[in-house]
């Protein structure tokens, strides 16, 4: 079973970086030129997305009422994204070193990229500026969690669990009393090597 596991895990993350290519490959088709982390269309490229550009008062005369009575609540939100982030940032800085723990990097899950978009006009990109923040932040904290978890707790759920995050697949059995703590002494070692080498010496 747990071999079955280990090849279906070797797949999802095969077909990952598979995708990874095709993505990098497609978005060179697109003309992104990539300078000082910074996207930028060629000139051709973003004059022709211009031509697609709603206006900012006609995209707000043209939204509907139930954007209007949504957004304030959609855009409250911020503040809880934002304790979020510092505790979950300063959780991360203060408890991984300590246990030898490689940090998850914010950049990585956290991508501001939209605003060079010629075709979107000011709200929708501070929209657009939102929802990465958004679902890059709650990515980030995924990634910490799972970690997390991989250290303390590698023990898997006797309900299925959907979009578990990537560590999930290796964890021990519900109920596997008699192999849990070689399971947790490898998976330790796998996400905090040297801390693990230390101990052991």
């Amino acid at each position: 079973m747990t071999n079955r596991i280990d090849e279906i895990a070797d797949r999802i993350q095969a077909l990952e970086a598979e995708l990874t290519l095709e993505m990098i490959r497609r978005k060179e088709t697109l003309a992104h030129d990539f300078e000082e982390k910074r996207i930028q269309f060629e000139r051709e490229v973003a004059e022709q997305q211009k031509r697609f550009k709603m206006g900012l008062l006609k995209y707000l005369w043209t939204a509907d009422l139930k954007s209007f009575i949504a957004a304030p609540f959609i855009y409250a939100l911020i503040a809880p994204l934002i304790f979020l982030d510092i505790f979950v940032s300063l959780y991360q800085a203060i408890c991984f070193p300590l246990f030898g723990i490689q940090k998850a990097k914010r950049g990585d899950y956290i991508v501001f990229d939209r605003a060079h978009l010629a075709y979107l006009n000011f709200l929708e990109k501070i929209n657009c500026a939102y929802c990465s923040y958004g679902n890059g932040l709650i990515a980030y904290t995924r990634e910490i969690a799972g970690k997390t978890e991989q250290y303390w707790c590698p023990i898997k759920h006797a309900k299925r669990v959907y979009l578990s995050h990537p560590y999930y697949s290796q964890f021990a059995e519900y109920g596997d009393a008699a192999h849990y703590q070689e399971y947790l002494k490898k998976l330790r070692k796998q996400i905090a090597p040297q801390h693990s080498k230390n101990q052991d010496d």
